[in-house]
This record gives structure tokens, C-alpha cells and sequence, in this order.
């Protein structure tokens, strides 16, 4: 039930790290731009929306499941996931939704995309190799390459501002902690060791922090470490769920 929950809560993981961007001006007045799923018109599809809330547009239209939006770094591009060839697969559009383009194409679940700060790389969760592990591909769909290899699973990747190294969740001590690894897969670190779950990394934009979710005092909380897992702090402190944190500018 927790992964399930998951998938439904990352509709709101949508704004982490790389959702919101602000144009240059001349391209939509100057005004950030916001991507994020909504189910409103009877199953999930990606909108955009200025960053006041206003204009809110469907950009996907389509009879299956769109979800997970992120914009590129110049905000030209939304990579997302897409159900609509019966499987979860990751797509590529243009920002107002033209050129829906297909990067991954296999009988696995393809998921989380995420745009490496020079929008060339596009980070991803498969578990095409029967486990969900991080791959790394072209912003073009070519060259996917799988760069975490354990039996457990593997997910969440979020680059760092500077893209030398992505930090992602992982299951494989027993329950979701946070890690951090070079952006070739190499020196994987774990960053957390709490016995709760902690999710959602987000680096901070100049990646001296990590922003995170953990339910280890016995619900969700937003805490906040620096990006060698050092000083864990916790930010909130109620009853209610929080999570899904996003670091502005």
C-alpha cells in the first residue's frame, strides 16, 4: 500500500527540483512557468499553469494516464511518464504540449523522469531488468544506461545544480533511505539511516543541502541536511503529512 501511495503522492513530488522554471523575457512575458498532474478532467494529465495559478491549460489530452511533468532547464521541454502504450514509458513534449515523442520503449515500467541541469541528460526509474534501478539517457531517448545495479529498488533521482551527482531513494538496507552517487553511477553513498522511510530528495540550488521526507518520528516531515548527509534536521512538526519538499530560488 506505502508504494502505491507513492505514485499518488508524487503528483505532488511534481514541483520538486526541476517543475517550475522562468523563462527569459520575451518567451511568455518573463512569467515562471509551473507543470503538475491533475486527474480534474477524469484521469491523470499534465498542465501548466503561470506561477500565480493562473491559466491553467491541459497539455496532454489523451484517454490514459500522464503524470510526473518535468520542464527542462530552458523550459522548452516537459519530460514526463505516460501509461497510454499500456505500460508506463517516459515522453518527451514541447512546452505547450506539441511533439509528444516517445524516449523509452520496453515492457517495463519506465518512470520519474528528471532533466540534468544542462538539459542534455534525463535521469529516470526502470525496472526493465526486473527491478526499478536509476538509469541515465540522452535528453533524445538514445544511449539509456542503467547506473545503480541491486536487487532492491532504486528511484526518485534528482541531479544536482551542478549535475556531477544525482541524489535518489533507495530501499536496499530494508526500508527507503536517501543516497547520493556521481552522476555516472559510481560512489554510491548513503546519506540517511533512520528507521522510518525517507523519501523525495531535492538538492538545494546551490547544493550544499538536500530537502527530504521522513516518517521517523511517527508521520511525514520535512527535514533538511547538508548534501553529505550531516546536520538532519527537522523542519515541521505536526500531525498531518508533510512532504514533498521544493527549494526556490
Amino acid at each position: 500500500m506505502k508504494r502505491l501511495l507513492l505514485v499518488i503522492t508524487l503528483a505532488v513530488f511534481l514541483l520538486i527540483c526541476c517543475n517550475q522554471v522562468t523563462l527569459d523575457e520575451g518567451e511568455g512575458e518573463g512569467e515562471g512557468k509551473i507543470a503538475f498532474q491533475s486527474n480534474r478532467d477524469g484521469n491523470d494529465e499534465i498542465y501548466v499553469m503561470n506561477a500565480d495559478g493562473s491559466n491553467q491549460t491541459n497539455i496532454t489530452n489523451n484517454p490514459a494516464g500522464d503524470l510526473l511533468p518535468c520542464f527542462s532547464p530552458d523550459g522548452t521541454k516537459i519530460a514526463f511518464t505516460s501509461w497510454r502504450d499500456g505500460n508506463y514509458e517516459i515522453y518527451v513534449m514541447n512546452a505547450d504540449g506539441s511533439n509528444q515523442t516517445r524516449l523509452t520503449n520496453n515492457p517495463a515500467w519506465d518512470r520519474w523522469p528528471c532533466f540534468s541541469p544542462d538539459g542534455t541528460k534525463i535521469a529516470f526509474t526502470s525496472d526493465r531488468d526486473g527491478y526499478p534501478a536509476i538509469y541515465v539517457m540522452n535528453a533524445d531517448g538514445s544511449n539509456q544506461t542503467r547506473i545503480t545495479n541491486n536487487p532492491a529498488v532504486d528511484m526518485e533521482p534528482c541531479f544536482s545544480p551542478d549535475g556531477t551527482k544525482i541524489a535518489f531513494t533507495s530501499e536496499r538496507d530494508g526500508d527507503d533511505e536517501i543516497y547520493v552517487m556521481n552522476a555516472d553511477g559510481s560512489n554510491q553513498t548513503r546519506l540517511t539511516n533512520n528507521p522510518g522511510w525517507d523519501e523525495g530528495p531535492c538538492f538545494s540550488p546551490d547544493g550544499n543541502k538536500i530537502a527530504f521526507k521522513c516518517d521517523c518520528v511517527g508521520d511525514d516531515e520535512i527535514y533538511v541536511m547538508n548534501a553529505d548527509g550531516s546536520n538532519q534536521t527537522r523542519l515541521t512538526n505536526n500531525s498531518a503529512w508533510d512532504g514533498s519538499p521544493s527549494w526556490g530560488p
